[in-house]
């Protein structure tokens, strides 16, 4: 279907060319004057993109843009050098693109198929919403789509991650190849390497048969992680082989196997704060993390509440055979003004209740739950937008106490595992005086030793008590140096490499 451009004619030397070059490119046009005219055409035609060619600031073409906004139609302004700054205009006039004067045809031939192509990308996807928040997502979709760039997407629940991910695969050369989705937290580890792998005939009990995992399953094509930072660190490992390698193994397999997969994960939590605990590798992060896309809580782009509202109650009143007569003003100003932790799918549960619950009447302020209205507590905000964009100068203190507590939290866990592995250590200091002289014998009792004694004197230094730790230690594993690093908590190349700087080699 072709596409289809208003265009009005408050400004005639840009209309006329414009128009001229529009249908030059192929897409179809429609030339009003009058404002009424313009605001018929667009609830007869429902266009893709209305250009607004000039005076944006009047009246009647702020009512023709609100309307335009209300059908999801998006717009583009065409401003005059001495009109306000662009992003000024965009938030006041609600329009979705401006562009200033004058403007080569095919610049603007070339700006209107993108924004078809947004709308097209937005009915296909069910991502609505005119904010410049919402668009920003659009142009990060429409832009890695067409690479096989791993993504991931960080966003509350219920803002609707997983139509992002359908939206990178619908726009991408994968889109007639299986697009996979698996919830990563809906399974025990166990079943969730099964699931993501598959596993061989006899692989573990109740493994009657071979099955084919998610990322066979999903081969030439593109595999959602949902959830992806509730993944165990065993399973994390074998997530970074397949990336790095495009292969694996089934479970209880030992042949390889070759896959080309595009792996987009999505996320609920900061995975750079996990990664600062200990919880997640920053390996597989970085290689997750190759492109990003930040997906805003639905208060942090209030504006699009109304267009929502609206796109739902059309949606489940025809689904439903339900009549609805809309909502009042107050009603939706309260809506607005909500915090809805629970995202745009707590706000369609919302629209739905009241579709179904108050049939043929329109809903009031006073009909909002209660616990709608209250709002929700404030939450440290711990997905931050990339550049520190749509955060407050509290929401950025917030931020600021959440990374030090977490900071402490870690440097308390470093102090805890140094005392553990103190505690479960098999080299005993023990200190003596300059003067004496003490033999030691760990078989005095009769017993085995639990630990190795070692002896220290006033004036040794660290290196001294290393080497005296070393050589007790491998005097007990009868110079087994293995035994020896294993049983002094390091690793063997750090044992050989004190080994010759102690000359001990």
């Amino acid at each position: 279907m072709a596409a289809q451009i208003l265009l009005t004619l408050a400004d005639l030397e840009t209309a006329v060319p414009l128009n001229a070059a529009l249908e030059k490119a192929g897409l179809t046009t429609a030339l009003v004057s009058a404002v009424d005219d313009a605001r018929a055409a667009l609830r007869r035609e429902a266009p893709d993109v209305v250009v607004l060619s000039g005076s944006v600031h009047e009246p009647p073409a702020l009512q023709l843009a609100h309307q335009a906004r209300d059908m999801e139609v998006l717009t583009l302004a065409l401003l005059e050098p001495t009109d306000p700054d662009p992003d000024d205009t965009r938030g006041r006039v609600g329009v979705t693109m401006t562009l200033v004067k004058p403007v080569p045809a095919n610049d603007l031939v070339e700006a209107i198929r993108r924004l078809v192509d947004r709308r097209r990308l937005q009915q296909h996807t069910g991502i609505s919403g005119q904010s410049a928040a919402i668009q920003e997502v659009l142009v990060k979709i429409e832009q890695m789509a067409p690479v096989s760039s791993t993504v991931l997407i960080q966003g509350e629940s219920g803002s609707g991650k997983e139509l992002v991910a359908k939206g990178l695969h619908d726009l991408s050369p994968r889109r007639g190849k299986p697009f996979i989705a698996i919830n990563c937290a809906a399974l025990p580890e166990s079943l969730l390497e099964s699931e993501l792998f598959g596993h061989e005939k006899g692989a573990f009990t109740g493994a009657a048969e071979r099955r084919l995992g998610r990322f066979e399953l999903a081969d030439g094509g593109t595999l959602f992680l949902d959830e992806i930072g509730e993944v165990a660190s065993s399973i994390q490992v074998k997530l970074l082989r397949v990336l790095e390698t495009r292969s694996f193994f089934r479970v209880g397999g030992t042949q390889a196997i070759k896959v080309d997969v595009r792996v987009v994960a999505a996320t609920n939590r900061n995975l750079r704060d996990r990664v600062g605990l200990g919880e997640f590798r920053d390996d597989l992060f970085y290689r997750l993390s190759v492109l990003n896309i930040y997906l805003p809580p639905l208060r942090e782009r209030p504006e699009d509440i109304p267009l929502l509202v609206r796109r739902f109650t059309r949606e489940i009143a025809r689904q439903h055979d339900r009549p609805f007569r809309g909502i009042t003003a107050e009603a939706m100003q309260r809506l607005v003004n909500a915090s809805w932790p629970g995202n745009v799918r707590q706000l369609r549960n919302l629209v739905e209740s009241m579709v179904v619950l108050a049939p043929g009447t329109e809903i009031r302020a006073s009909d909002i739950p209660p616990d709608i209205l209250a709002g929700a507590p404030t939450v440290l905000p711990v997905l931050a937008r990339e550049g520190g964009g749509g955060r407050g100068p509290g929401n950025q203190e917030l931020e600021f106490i959440l990374r030090g507590l977490m900071d402490l939290r870690m440097q308390v866990e470093e102090l805890r595992r140094r005392l553990d592995d103190r505690s479960r250590g098999r080299v005993q200091v023990i200190e003596v005086p300059e003067s004496s002289e003490i033999i030691l014998d760990p078989m005095a009792d009769g017993g085995e030793p639990e630990q190795t004694p070692v002896l220290y004197r006033s004036g040794m230094r660290m290196a001294d008590v290393e080497r005296a730790a070393i050589e007790a230690v491998l005097q007990e594993c009868g110079g087994n140096r293995r035994h020896a690093a294993a049983a002094l908590g390091i690793g063997e190349r750090t044992l050989y490499r004190k080994l010759k700087e102690f000359g001990l080699s």
